[in-house]
Parts: structure tokens; sequence; C-alpha cells
């Protein structure tokens, strides 16, 4: 498996690597992601009882929504979360957990995808992380 390769004052040793696997769920992403802090609300789609808005810290993406809640949600149950995106653009989305984690805090991270959203939709949230991110490269580069 090991081939060395003979040079004047020191040997290199080649080695064989096997091919890479594929790569995981996590490692295909289809959507940039970001963290920030935005207004939201989150809860159960089945629930009715309006909640307020909330600035949290989330990390986003066209594809789903990752962010901590003292709240433990189940793989399979669907969230209706809306984001104050802009100043009055709310953005209304139903999203299915797809894991959670449970921190030290006692506190759950929560792992979710977008689902039944319109291309529509969509796009808007594809447009505002892309300008989340121009503005951090532009804070970031202009210092």
């Amino acid at each position: 498996m090991y081939e060395p390769l003979s040079q004047p004052d020191f040997a290199i040793l080649l080695c064989a690597m096997p091919p890479d696997p594929q790569p995981s769920s996590r490692d295909r992403r289809h959507y940039f992601r970001i963290t920030t802090v935005l207004p939201i609300s989150i809860q159960l789609e089945r629930e009715t009882a309006k909640v307020g808005l909330v600035e949290k810290s989330v990390n986003l993406s066209a594809g789903g929504i990752g962010f901590v809640a003292d709240t433990a949600y189940g793989p399979g149950d669907v969230l209706a979360i809306t984001l104050n995106l802009q100043e009055h653009l709310l953005f209304v989305a139903q999203a299915e957990v797809l894991r959670q984690d449970l921190l030290p805090s006692q506190a759950y991270r929560i792992h979710a995808r977008f689902i039944r959203m319109s291309e529509h939709d969509r796009e808007l949230l594809v447009g505002h992380i892309m300008r989340l991110q121009r503005a951090h490269l532009h804070g970031h580069y202009s210092a």
C-alpha cells in the first residue's frame, strides 16, 4: 500500500487513499446558510393562538432553519414560522422538524426544513439571505 519514493536527501511515502465516500446529507446543501438575529415567532402549526415576534438567533437558508428553543419539538412536527425579514415584511412559512439536539443548558437545538413553500416565497427568502450576506461581507472587508 505504501510506495517509497527516493529523493537525494529524504524519502516520501505515498499512500493510496480510498475514494471519498458519498457526502452526507449535511454536506449536500442546496442553499447558502447564514446565522443572523431576526424577529421570529414559532409554534406548532395546529396551535391557533397568535404568538408575538421575539428576536432570536437563527441559522437560515432557503431550504430550512435552525434555532434554539425551550420547547422540545419532535421529528415530523410541523411548525408555523413567521419571520420579520425587513421592516413591514412578514414572511410566513411551515417547517417540518427533522431533529432536535438537547443542549447542556436544557434547551433544544431544532433543525427544520421548509415545506409547502412556493417558488416565489423561496426566491424572496434567497434574496433576503443574499442581502444579509452582502451586508456582512461589506462590513467585514470595509473595516
